[in-house]
């Protein structure tokens, strides 16, 4: 004989959630009775039916659930209260009705004070009371509270909680992503011997993707293998499972398995009359007394071979699509496995649910950056008669163009349009992202143009770097019109860009002045304001780019203002950022010939504690060459030499140009050597530095000491090199000597590092030697494709040639390369 079952849990889980709850306090209740029928559809879909001798009717029934639904709760509880004082003979089945609207709400504050008015009038709970409790409380949040009821139920005589319920829990959990409360759970069921289905594995995969546990995803499928046969439904979501996890392999894996079911008729899927696909297999949880074997799903072995793809080393990461071939098939047979394909009937419910997890495998390509599999699969689906969705070429744009580039995403789109499928907007912004890398700007705009919603900057970010980049602001004011347009909330990384791009009016080189210093004034005021009201703060980046623009516009009284706000913002807290910021200052103050300031904040910089790296050195080195103070900058240097940074090449140069600035050449030249001793890689802008200072003095003996220099470490000279050392000929009256430097320099500058020329013919045949027109205008067009050192040398070699000096193609040969060579070497003995 059953002991009676205990009232007190119950009751204090009821009341203790009740009582946290402000509405209930104080309420009052009174009669009516109600009736209702004996069939009803659960929050899940199910329908249920039951028997009472005395059942509430219908219309009382609703009474209740149109207060609820009107939220006059006061009145929902009278009549609920009034139902269990007016009626003896009350059994769970009376209350189904009501339980199922709160299960389906959710309203699980009505379901305790129901489930206290069962207790009060000692009604036994049945398993769909049970059920309908659990999903009300889930579904409103209170798992603490659900599992209570779940234990309570377990533990009580004569109540045996069916699996559902225990699903029911887990799938909460899984939803508000509670480890805890799960665990729980399965401990319980374990304890309880409650066992699993379909549907408990189903739950455990969404808890470990939410976890990104890998492992856990494993083990339950070992489990699940185990114990059940494979069918579409379940494959679907371990599919779903490893791609969100991010093995390729076994997403690729199990995709195989579920076309050779599908293949061979094995689907068990329906579709209820909403459209909603589920599997028809009887799902007893019950363990099978075999293992499953998984050599019968070999799809060699199978009647219609699938056409499927060889992968060696397909492993979680990636796969390499030279290591993918199509298996047994050549690339003309495409159409005949498309025909053999037709022999086969597969219904369309499967078929949607195959492309959906082709589609998922190929997003997660994109994620893990493998075209090579995106675009076998895409050729799978192909071969099985499966045309892929706008969705499935979303992922596969992603997961190319990532790898090749976007013109290959560009090919893809033109193929969409081809079959009509219109492109997602992601589609499109992924696409204009890879245009915007590689400088692509039409593109990239007309890509952004068909976007019709996006929710997200990014795409419109990274057109706004690109903008940056090539120096055209005036693109970025039509982009940032078309953010507002759609709506697109800007983020920091916007408002870095904008500050790079319109936070100073001047182009570069070019000084401000008081009409451009007040124009950029109102601009970044316009900036900071658009910061406001989205309650965005500055950022590191955004802060020096604003310092930095107002250093280009020479607006110091500002500068120093937002160097107090950029201390206060980054540097108190974190003195590494604090550096860069003081960088960024210092550097303005010294293009501005603000030296004395540029000692002051440096002076502050060091007081506060903030560490001096190798670029706050340099400028303060720099400083000291407007200052024309060779004695301060050596201080500097022993400064840098403390704190472990070794002079490097910019260093020698600046040094360099503070000896040059008092006519010291000598010491410029053993600064030279010191650093060349000292294995600095020597650059043309040291050199043509101590040449400049020789040219305008007119000291043949060092510009031609420097040449050679020059040519013994193989550095290239530039246009600057050769104007020097035509110059300091020219203006010494050795104009036949300065054309034959010219004609040496310039062939050095455009030879290969052996020596060589591979486009000698061509250089002869279109610019020095041509007699057209447009020979000229040849080389101008090599200006604007960026390669300066190029077209000077060409028209310096065309200038030669058109005065008649001859043209030699062995510049080292000539008699003013052989003997800067001999004067060197015998100098370099002297020492």
């Amino acid at each position: 004989m059953h002991k009676p079952l205990a009232r007190v849990p119950l009751r204090s889980i009821a009341d203790s959630l009740l009582r946290s709850h402000p509405q209930y306090h104080g309420r009052r209740i009174g009669p009516d009775r109600l009736e209702y029928s004996r069939t009803l559809t659960t929050s899940n879909g199910h329908e249920v039916s039951w028997h009472s001798s005395e059942s509430i009717t219908r219309s009382m029934q609703m009474q209740i659930v149109d207060a609820l639904r009107l939220g006059e709760r006061g009145k929902a509880s009278n009549l609920l209260l009034n139902v269990g004082h007016g009626n003896d003979s009350l059994r769970a089945d009376d209350f189904i009705y009501i339980l199922n609207y709160c299960a389906k709400s959710p309203d699980p504050l009505f379901v305790m004070e129901t489930w206290r008015i069962m207790d009060e009038k000692e009604i036994s709970l049945n398993n769909i009371c049970s059920l309908l409790m659990v999903q009300a409380l889930c579904k409103g949040g209170y798992l603490e509270e659900a599992f209570k009821l779940i234990n309570f139920l377990g533990e009580s005589p004569g109540i045996y909680p069916v699996l559902p319920i225990y699903n029911s829990f887990l799938r909460a959990c899984a939803k508000m992503q509670s480890i805890k409360n799960a665990n729980q759970c399965l401990d319980l069921m374990e304890r309880q011997m409650v066992g699993k289905n379909e549907v408990t594995y189903s739950e455990l995969l969404k808890l470990a993707v939410w976890q990104q546990n890998l492992p856990a995803a494993h083990e339950i499928w070992k489990d699940y293998i185990k114990h059940y046969s494979l069918s579409i439904i379940p494959l679907r979501k371990f599919i779903w499972s490893f791609t969100r996890l991010g093995d390729l392999k076994s997403a690729y894996e199990k995709l195989q398995y579920m076309m050779a079911l599908a293949i061979g008729g094995n689907t068990y899927v329906n579709k209820t009359s909403e459209g909603k696909l589920y599997s028809s297999r009887l799902d007893i949880p019950i363990p099978s007394i075999c293992e499953l074997n998984l050599k019968k799903l070999d799809l060699k072995e199978n009647k219609h071979s699938v056409p499927s793809m060889y992968c060696e080393n397909l492993d979680d990461h990636a796969v390499n699509a030279d290591q993918c071939t199509t298996f047994g098939l050549g690339v003309g047979e495409v159409e005949n496995v498309r025909m053999d394909m037709l022999d086969i009937h597969i219904s369309q419910p499967v078929m949607k649910i195959l492309r959906w997890s082709f589609s998922d495998v190929i997003h997660a390509c994109a994620r893990l950056r493998n075209g090579g599999l995106a675009e076998q699969l895409i050729l799978q689906m192909q071969k099985f008669g499966l045309q892929p969705s706008s969705h499935t070429y979303d992922g596969f744009v992603r997961a190319v163009t990532s790898e090749r580039g976007f013109s290959s995403g560009m090919e893809i789109l033109r193929i969409m349009q081809q079959r009509n499928l219109k492109p997602y907007d992601s589609t499109l912004a992924s696409l204009s992202v890879g245009c915007s890398k590689v400088l692509e700007l039409d593109y990239a705009e007309a890509l952004l143009d068909q976007i019709s919603e996006c929710s997200y900057p990014h795409p419109f970010n990274a057109f706004l770097a690109a903008c940056d980049t090539v120096d055209q602001p005036e693109r970025a004011v039509q982009m940032l019109a078309k953010m507002k347009q759609l709506k697109v909330m800007p983020d920091i990384r916007t408002y870095e860009l904008l500050f790079s791009l319109f936070g100073n009016v001047n182009a570069p080189y070019e000084e401000g002045d008081m009409l451009s210093q007040v124009d950029a004034a109102k601009r970044i005021n316009a900036i900071e304001m658009d910061m406001a009201r989205y309650g965005i703060q500055h950022s590191y980046l955004s802060m020096k780019n604003l310092l930095k623009a107002l250093g280009a516009e020479g607006m110091i009284r500002e500068l120093i203002q937002y160097l107090d706000v950029a201390e206060n913002i980054f540097c108190r807290n974190n003195i590494y950022l604090g550096t860069p910021i003081y960088n960024t200052v210092l550097h303005s103050l010294v293009e501005a010939k603000e030296s004395q300031m540029a000692i002051k904040i440096f002076k502050n910089m060091k007081s506060f504690g903030f560490p001096a790296d190798a670029a706050t050195y340099h400028i303060m080195i720099d400083c000291c060459s407007i200052l024309g103070c060779y004695r301060s900058a050596s201080a500097l240097v022993s400064m840098m030499l403390r704190d472990g940074f070794y002079p490097l090449t910019v260093t020698y140069t600046i040094l360099i140009k503070i000896l040059l600035e008092d006519d010291d050449i000598e010491e410029a030249l053993n600064l030279l050597d010191q650093a060349s001793s000292e294995r600095n890689e020597l650059d043309t802008l040291l050199f043509n530095t101590i040449l400049e200072k020789a040219c305008e003095k007119e000291v043949i003996e060092v510009v031609e000491f420097v040449v050679e220099w020059m040519h013994q470490e193989k550095v290239q000279p530039d246009p600057a090199t050769c104007h020097f050392v035509f110059s300091a000929y020219a203006n010494s009256g050795f104009h036949s000597t300065a054309m034959e430097a010219l004609q040496v320099l310039s062939m050095r500058m455009i030879c290969e590092e052996d020596g060589s020329f591979p486009e000698k013919a061509e250089f002869e045949d279109d610019f020095i030697f041509a007699e057209d027109m447009e020979a000229e205008s040849r080389i101008v067009q090599l200006f604007k494709d960026s390669e300066e050192n190029l077209a000077v040398a060409l028209l310096n070699l065309r200038w030669c040639a058109v005065l008649g000096f001859p043209i030699s193609w062995s510049p080292n040969q000539s008699s003013w390369a052989r003997r800067l060579s001999s004067n060197y070497t015998a100098r370099k003995g002297d020492t």
